[in-house]
């Protein structure tokens, strides 16, 4: 069992994927904090100082300060401002995943190989050395059988 497990966790391809995830788990840590650090302050100016995540509905239909006050009074509250701070910041964060890819895929496609299609030579007529298709039995230019 021991032999299984370690051709199991020593195969190129799952290091390979631990790799990928702790590098994800880190550039997630990168694209979260330019999220939360820089686009959403800005959009906070844009907004007028409008902080999504505490906007609150009590249920019991009173107005209460801040969602930390209700839930005090022991008052249930629907916190669609942090559900539209959550959709905000997934929006925010496929953004910059794209860029971030695009910008990757670019760069790949500087350092590629550029690989040109090698066209055949093409037929030519015994007769006239014109170029005739590779299928025909017949010369268009000077009408030899071939």
């Amino acid at each position: 069992m021991w032999k299984e497990f370690k051709e199991f966790a020593f195969k190129g391809n799952v290091i390979d994927m631990a790799v990928g995830v702790m590098i994800g788990s880190a550039f997630s840590q990168i694209v979260t904090s330019l999220v939360n650090d820089i686009f959403m302050p800005v959009l906070s100016l844009i907004t007028g100082q409008v902080h999504l995540s505490g906007l609150f509905f009590a249920l019991d239909g009173q107005s209460y300060p801040s969602i930390e006050a209700a839930n005090e009074a022991g008052v249930g509250t629907l916190n669609y401002g942090a559900f539209l701070q959550a959709v905000i910041d997934f929006l925010l964060i496929a953004l910059c995943v794209f860029f971030f890819v695009k910008a990757v895929n670019k760069l790949r496609s500087f350092a590629a190989p550029k690989v040109e299609e090698v066209k055949p030579e093409p037929r030519r007529c015994p007769y006239c050395f014109g170029e005739i298709h590779e299928k025909a039995t017949r010369c268009p230019h000077c009408t030899s059988e071939l």
